[in-house]
């Protein structure tokens, strides 16, 4: 009888055993936590499984028929001891990891995550050509990507453009790529066997849109439904690691990669968030490699993301002087403002944000430049208005026109620290450019070409007591014209001119310069470039000589 009895309570254990496994292959099929105890979902599924085992080894033994609470517990004792211990000791190594972990007692370890080094801007933040300035937001580019796909008529139904476009460098361009994904489950059952057909590419120089048609599909993606899914592709290799969200990015030639940056702790058990190199998972076929920091490769543009570098920022600039500095007296205590932009600058993408005082005063006292492979910061201190107040000012002298200013670049032009923004119609359309001075926002420039812009910024801040500006003579350039050639461009005529000492064309617009439509080969002239470079530069003027 005893052994009868012995066998059915054995038999109840491996049952309730095998529901609790399924249970948790269930639930880590879709969580998709890392085995790790610095990942807090591990703890909370340790919980879940205890907590469902234990319940079923209350049902199946009979325990809630018990006559009095003192056999309950004698049970539950006897048959939940072991998760019970299991979850005192997870708890007891969370709360102790998280006191660990505190700024409070940990407020240098924080502060020291973030490297800064203090650059000069003048020498350090070139100005730099037209073509590396990208003229559009993400915004822009997504309404961009949607209109393309709608001329595809052969995909369009059966796909859309996804919303992350991650912006690389990409052949010397600053560039936005995003994939496919599938329409809906159906569309997904139907075309999963070849995958996903394309990629799209904005410039956001020239915003010319081009859709990248692979021989063989993409396989694995951020929108498939079971394996084949990049979080859970990457959960079956690595186990144990804690990923950051993956960015799309393409290599040099062209082949798309999930590029997966891994996370680790280094401040107690939860605190100190970085980023410990990543994995590249090739899009079409799945495999994987796992880089550190120093080996990941130089064509992947982003492995720390903006919301990182900020957070590690803010860390750096409250802790300076202590925790309690940060909230008490606050000496020196200093913030990101609140947005970013990214800038192609020596072959990597730079994160820029202001950096503010915390006390809120609408201006910033400098900003960092990031590089998005590497974490290396430079501060460049430099006072003057935020971004928002900025835009707003941008906005101000278009206010008859309503239009929207994206958020801004910094950059060098003719040595002033400048915030360079596009204006958009209520279509998201980009229709003009503004130029506005950093420590004197009040002066604002504007043109319907970066060229135009970039003249009347130069020109009104040579008029102000800046002591910046262009020194025209210095910098034209004297030249028979070799070739000369004309295109109407958005309505306006622009006329190119190649020089006998050159062998790139100018482009000058005959509203500047409406000499230039009546020059012709063997003139001799005189040309005012801008700091554009390429083989197509802009100009802002032209003159005959003899």
């Amino acid at each position: 009888m005893e052994n009868s009895t012995g066998k059915g309570k054995a038999k109840r254990t491996i049952s309730n055993l095998l529901i609790t496994l399924a249970f948790g292959l269930f639930y880590y099929y879709n969580k998709l936590f890392a085995i790790n105890l610095q990942d807090p979902a591990f703890y909370t599924f340790v919980l879940m499984l205890s907590a469902v085992y234990c319940f079923l080894s209350i049902l199946t033994q009979g325990l809630f028929k018990a006559e009095s609470g003192r056999e309950l517990w004698q049970s539950v004792k006897t048959h939940c001891a072991v998760p019970v211990i299991i979850c005192a000791i997870l708890a007891a190594i969370f709360v102790v990891g998280s006191l660990l972990s505190s700024p409070i007692i940990r407020a240098g370890a924080y502060r020291n995550l973030l490297t800064v080094e203090q650059g000069d801007f003048a020498t350090e933040v070139k100005q730099i050509s037209f073509s590396q300035i990208p003229m559009l937001d993400e915004a822009s580019a997504m309404k961009l990507g949607d209109k393309k796909m709608g001329e595809l008529a052969d995909i369009v139904s059966q796909f859309e453009v996804a919303d992350d476009y991650t912006q690389i460098n990409y052949n010397g361009r600053p560039v936005r790529v995003t994939p496919l994904y599938y329409s809906d489950l159906f569309k997904w059952m139907t075309n999963r066997g070849k995958g996903l057909p394309a990629y799209i590419i904005i410039d956001m120089v020239s915003q010319d849109t081009q859709v990248v048609r692979l021989t063989e599909g993409m396989k694995y993606t951020t929108k498939e439904y079971l394996f084949r899914n990049v979080d859970r592709h990457l959960r079956i290799n690595y186990p144990t690691y804690i990923f950051d969200n993956p960015n799309f990015e393409i290599d040099d030639e062209g082949t798309p990669y999930w590029v997966c940056p891994r996370i680790v702790k280094k401040i107690g058990l939860f605190g100190g968030t970085d980023i410990n190199g990543a994995v590249l998972m090739n899009a079409i076929n799945g495999d994987c490699t796992y880089y550190s920091a120093e080996e990941v490769p130089d064509w992947v543009d982003r492995v720390y993301s903006a919301s990182l570098i900020m957070k590690q920022y803010d860390y750096y600039g409250m802790y300076q002087n202590g925790w309690f500095n940060s909230f008490i007296g606050q000496r020196g205590v200093t913030i990101s403002s609140n947005g970013y932009n990214y800038i192609a600058k020596d072959g990597c993408v730079y994160m820029y944000t202001g950096i503010t005082s915390v006390v809120s005063d609408n201006s910033n006292i400098g900003f960092i430049l990031t590089n998005q492979r590497t974490k290396e910061t430079k501060y460049y201190p430099c006072a003057g208005a935020q971004e928002t107040s900025a835009m707003s000012s941008a906005e101000g002298i278009v206010q008859y026109m309503d239009y929207v200013a994206t958020f801004p670049l910094l950059l060098n032009i003719s040595n002033q620290p400048t915030y360079f923004m596009a204006l958009k119609d209520s279509g998201g359309l980009v229709k003009m450019y503004a130029m506005v001075n950093v420590q004197q926002y009040q002066l604002v420039a504007s043109g319907t070409t970066v060229a135009e812009c970039e003249r009347n910024y130069v020109n009104l801040i040579s008029e102000s007591n800046l002591g910046g500006g262009q020194d025209t003579n210095e910098t034209a350039v004297t030249g028979t014209i070799a070739d000369i050639r004309t295109a109407v461009i958005d309505g306006n005529t622009n006329v190119f001119v190649k020089l006998d000492t050159d062998d790139y064309y100018y482009i000058i617009s005959v509203a500047d310069a409406k000499l230039a439509a009546v020059l012709s080969v063997g003139d001799k002239v005189k040309i005012t470039p801008s700091a554009d470079e390429g083989e197509l530069r802009s100009a802002y003027n032209i003159e005959r000589v003899n």
